[in-house]
């Protein structure tokens, strides 16, 4: 690997290099998209993935699916918040310069970044959403997830962080949203179960063209709970 060859004794400055290199060769308008992408793109289509999937799980499933749903999704942003936070001082104890300012020759694709480098908000950020998705709704999780792998990508071929920033902040996100679900979903179930009770409010929670659990059983064929098939069913 070539940038192994310029700092044998760190692989992490050795795969920057080489991520990065790759902004060197590719089109003007290639960086600028990426650029792009790095900075806002992938964030915004994380929040499109998340209101999509709110609005998936408000129309199927039982009423119980959909608060734990709604209530996770709800999780993922307030996560986020809370892990950039602890990422301030992390910073500040770390004090880890940004990658350009210790090494030459890297293909910096934004300007202005001043502050400490590790760990990286964006990456942060985007994998306590991809993972709080993921409690809310698998399928639509991995797409999530898939993103958040996507920005911190993003971020070493911009040339803002190293490897290692990007896999601090993917660490630090999801253990947030892993080690204080328990807390937090005990807190919002409530909250959002009763506010899926309320008026029109309650559509934010359940659609009014959800199946309700009788539909559901009459749908599939399932016999409603403590009511045995007839003989002529079995029979059928």
């Amino acid at each position: 690997m070539a940038g192994l060859a310029l700092d044998g004794v760190n692989p992490d400055v050795g795969l920057l290099y080489d991520i990065n290199g790759l902004a060197r060769s590719a089109p003007a308008w290639f960086d600028r998209v990426m650029e792009f992408v790095g900075e806002y793109g992938i964030m915004l289509a994380l929040v499109i993935v998340a209101l999509w999937c709110w609005w998936s799980v408000r129309r199927s499933g039982t009423p119980g699916d959909s608060v734990a749903a709604v209530a996770a999704l709800v999780w993922a942003p307030l996560a986020a918040g809370i892990a950039l936070l602890i990422n301030v001082p992390i910073r500040g104890f770390v004090e880890r310069p940004r990658p350009f300012l210790d090494h030459q020759g890297l293909e910096v694709l934004v300007a202005g970044k001043t502050d400490f480098s590790f760990v990286s908000d964006h990456s942060t950020m985007a994998m306590a959403i991809g993972v709080g998705v993921f409690v809310a709704h698998r399928r639509f999780g991995f797409a999530a997830i898939g993103l958040a792998l996507a920005e911190g990508f993003c971020r070493v071929y911009m040339g803002v962080h190293y490897p290692t920033d990007v896999i601090g902040g993917f660490a630090l996100g999801t253990a947030v949203v892993l080690l204080l679900a328990p807390l937090a979903q005990a807190l919002l179930t409530p909250l959002v179960s009763a506010v899926s009770r309320s008026g029109a409010a309650g559509r934010l929670v359940r659609s009014r063209r959800a199946a309700t659990p009788e539909q559901q059983h009459e749908f599939l064929d399932i016999p409603e709970p403590g009511v045995r098939p007839g003989r002529n069913d079995l029979a059928a």
